[in-house]
């Protein structure tokens, strides 16, 4: 039965990344994890799941992921954000095809997240993650800070059960993570040379939140889904106006 690496890069996540790791146990054969120096008990906590613990300073989120992957002992990967857990059902599904795992190329599962106070089944969901795969045909890519697995090949099986995604516990931290990745993504943006005008703040962020409360019915999600539609909005405008701001200036 091939062996599988779990890969986790994490910083400061005390409150959260125990419930992580609990959620791979009788999965995976062995815990990575990729440390960006935090300063609280993140360390002591991995410490009682695994001793393969690597600090680095924080190179972004797919650099930081890729070079968990390159700690890995075998070459199956299983990566979740400290923030996430597998549910009995993925863990189930996971455990069915450990044994013929190379029968696919990448393994993809739907990601739900909880929302301050509540599920989120409709703005936020399904979210399709590749979580499962090969590091010899996949490996971390995209675009800072939204990084995700590219696949070399095009048979990637979705598995049944949920990723849980713990997202925020309020408002001020969902805006304090917009503040932060608006200015990572401008930056990649601009890295890039790609050609923004003055009216793509509007653009991307009308249609981010029709695409959510319209198009993907965040409007049955209750109250949250309009903030969630709203904020996910007020992301892009504000991406893309850090992007003229900073070429302006």
């Amino acid at each position: 039965m091939p062996k599988i690496s779990a890969c986790i890069i994490s910083y400061n996540e005390e409150n959260k990344i125990e419930d992580c790791l609990k959620s791979l146990d009788g999965v995976v054969d062995e815990i990575i994890v990729v440390d960006s120096l935090s300063s609280d008990k993140t360390i002591d906590i991995v410490k009682k799941y695994t001793d393969k613990i690597y600090e680095q300073k924080f190179l972004g989120h797919v650099e930081q992921k890729n070079l968990a992957v390159e700690k890995a002992s075998y070459d199956w990967i299983l990566s979740l954000d400290c923030d996430e857990r597998l549910t009995q059902e993925l863990k189930g599904s996971i455990l069915k095809i450990k044994d013929s795992l190379e029968n696919a190329d990448a393994y993809r599962m739907a990601r739900k997240t909880f929302y301050v106070y509540r599920w989120l089944n409709h703005c936020w969901y399904p979210d399709f993650k590749v979580r499962l795969f090969n590091r010899n045909t996949a490996r971390w890519g995209g675009t800072n800070p939204h990084d995700r697995v590219e696949v070399s090949g095009s048979n990637i099986i979705t598995l049944k059960g949920d990723i849980q995604h713990y997202s925020f516990n309020s408002i001020s931290e969902h805006l304090k993570t917009i503040d932060s990745f608006t200015e990572i993504g401008a930056k990649e943006i601009i890295k890039k040379g790609k050609s923004v005008s003055h009216i793509s703040p509007f653009t991307h962020g009308v249609w981010t939140f029709v695409k959510l409360y319209i198009f993907k019915k965040g409007f049955m999600d209750g109250y949250a889904g309009l903030v969630v539609s709203m904020l996910s909005g007020m992301h892009a405008f504000i991406k893309y106006t850090k992007v003229i701001m900073i070429r302006k200036n």
